[in-house]
């Protein structure tokens, strides 16, 4: 009997271990409060968003998708054309995306597709619009194959008063080929357990 009941006093603390330490899992940092956590994000088919959520899961904090007043056309041929005229006047679409009480926010997740090897319009909308100074600044971004192109470096320069941390790049979809939503099955687990590590990596979560 006594046997049997040391047995099981050793497998209750045994289990409360293994469910403490399962619980400790994907835990924010001590220095992060998750009430003070952004992630504003641009995605236009969908794998940015993803990535948005997947940091979301991990961290908390408020998710919100940025959207044009007068939104771009669906065609892909003249999205391009009008983002790169964008890009070669500077012109900076209005948000109709509003976001209150930005001063409350301490850590600010950016994400982004690369468009044009460039930050794409909205978001340097976005970065012109509210002052991130004194915020630390995390960006992430999805891309077709060919990388972020000047978009952190951009980025940087319009958050001249930033900590900026180093960022998340996965490879999203192709639009130019069809290819549109591809973070689901196998490539979410393996975009899940990346961004984890790199979250880890960042001492954003333990």
């Amino acid at each position: 009997m006594k046997s049997k009941w040391t047995f099981t006093l050793l497998f209750t603390a045994f289990f409360g271990l293994m469910s403490c330490s399962s619980k400790s899992q994907n835990k924010t940092s001590k220095n992060v409060n998750k009430e003070n956590i952004l992630i504003v994000y641009l995605s236009r088919t969908n794998n940015t968003k993803a990535i948005a959520e997947i940091i979301q899961k991990n961290v908390g904090g408020k998710l919100i998708a940025l959207e044009l007043e007068k939104p771009y056309p669906e065609n892909y041929k003249s999205i391009v054309d009008q983002v790169a005229k964008e890009n070669e006047t500077g012109f900076l679409p209005p948000l109709k995306t509003k976001i209150d009480s930005m001063e409350k926010y301490d850590i600010v997740f950016i994400g982004f597709p690369t468009w044009d090897m460039q930050l794409p319009p909205p978001m340097k909308s976005f970065l012109h619009e509210y002052d991130l100074s004194g915020k630390t600044v995390i960006p992430f971004y999805t891309h077709a194959g060919y990388g972020v192109g000047s978009g952190f470096e951009t980025l940087k320069k319009l958050c001249p008063n930033s900590k900026i941390l180093e960022g998340f790049s996965t490879k999203g979809g192709i639009e130019r080929d069809g290819i549109f939503f591809v973070m689901k099955d196998e490539k979410k687990v393996k975009a899940e357990k990346e961004i984890k590590n790199w979250l880890q990596k960042i001492k954003v979560i333990k």
